[in-house]
């Protein structure tokens, strides 16, 4: 049997059982598997897993499941980690629909397997019921949850109306992320994104970020990620890889997407825009050995427990909402509208340039150095 595995998001890497499901997988035939969104990749690096489950793309996960589906294996799983059942039930429910999309035919089973190792675990055959479903089952202690029972308790509700998105298991006090960029934060355990005209204008539980509404700009609600709380969890010792420095002194510039910034992984430096942004793109750049300047203005969100930072970044804190002012003004006149610029000898030159820029707009400013 050929068996494709689609491993999303940290806490299932984190918690051991990717790893172990996986092994678990061979006993029944040849298995390949691969990342299925983005945030889990430090956690595979972390896991020293890179050979085992593919991060040389980034794929949502309905992608992943394609990519398998278009191999012609005999059965898909997919393993998540959500915060609470009701979360990593949904999330699958939307995935698989998103993957049903993007194919011609559904007969390759799709199995979820959510929250292992805990009590309210489950195992859910989205299509089909293959005889390992039951069999797994016994042997992870794990209760079957069928498709009909997660649409019946969680998500006809959200039939009421395109424009509402209903986002289960959130606590209070936790960000809300639409499409990686911070736009609330929850005061409920009941939350509902409410759009209109393809931009969000309402929140029942919680309170509406407006600077983030800017940044998020346009959004398909339905299809939209929406994520709350920490983006990672667990505590973690930061794997860092060894690789070769690149022979021209090469900066490159990321403007508030900082769960992409793998694809900078061959820079010397990477100047950054925006608190969030800066901690996320510090955070994964630091398993790589490369340094950030960042541009923040204190109004840091914190979606992951440990932010890392490479030595020798630095960090720019400007006035209150000058950070994408000033961001803009970089981009403009040391990248010309670029993403990567070789006009730098070393980051001291670059630090000096970003000064004079900031000066120019004539907004205060302190710099924090990494030792």
């Amino acid at each position: 049997m050929r068996i494709g595995v689609v491993v999303h998001g940290p806490n299932v890497i984190d918690s051991g059982y990717a790893l172990k499901l996986i092994n678990l997988f061979k006993e029944y035939g040849d298995v390949s598997a691969r990342l299925g969104g983005t945030m889990g990749r430090t956690a595979v690096i972390d896991a020293s897993l890179e050979n085992i489950v593919d991060i040389s793309r980034k794929l949502v996960p309905s992608d992943s499941l394609k990519l398998f589906h278009d191999d012609n294996v005999d059965v898909i799983f997919l393993l998540n980690y959500g915060k609470s059942d009701v979360t990593g039930q949904v999330f699958g429910y939307k995935v698989h629909n998103h993957y049903k999309n993007k194919i011609t035919d559904n007969n390759i089973p799709v199995v979820q397997i959510e929250r292992p190792g805990e009590v309210d675990g489950s195992i859910i055959p989205w299509n089909g019921h293959p005889d390992i479903v039951d069999e797994l089952s016994e042997r992870l202690d794990l209760a079957i949850v069928m498709p009909e029972e997660v649409y019946d308790n969680h998500i006809r509700q959200d039939d009421a109306g395109t424009n509402q998105r209903i986002v289960h298991g959130v606590s209070p006090g936790e960000n809300i992320m639409v499409n990686s960029v911070v736009i609330g934060k929850t005061n409920s355990d009941k939350l509902v994104l409410i759009a209109k005209d393809n931009h969000i204008v309402d929140i029942v539980g919680g309170e509406l970020k407006e600077h983030g509404l800017e940044k998020l700009g346009e959004v398909d609600l339905d299809s939209a990620i929406i994520k709350t709380g920490l983006l990672r969890n667990a505590k973690v010792k930061p794997r860092v890889l060894n690789k070769e420095k690149p022979k021209d002194f090469k900066v490159t510039f990321l403007d508030h997407a900082g769960e992409d910034v793998y694809r900078f992984r061959d820079s010397s430096v990477v100047v950054t825009v925006g608190d969030d942004t800066t901690l996320i793109s510090s955070d994964i750049l630091y398993r790589f050995d490369i340094p950030v300047v960042g541009i923040t203005d204190g109004d840091l969100d914190k979606v992951v427990a440990d932010g890392f930072k490479v030595k020798n970044s630095i960090i720019f804190e400007v006035e209150d909402g000058f950070d994408d002012i000033c961001g803009k003004d970089i981009q403009r006149i040391i990248f010309d509208g670029k993403q990567a610029t070789y006009d730098f000898s070393d980051i001291g030159e670059l630090e000096e340039k970003i000064v004079e820029i900031i000066k120019n707009i004539n907004c205060k400013y302190k710099i924090n150095y990494i030792k």
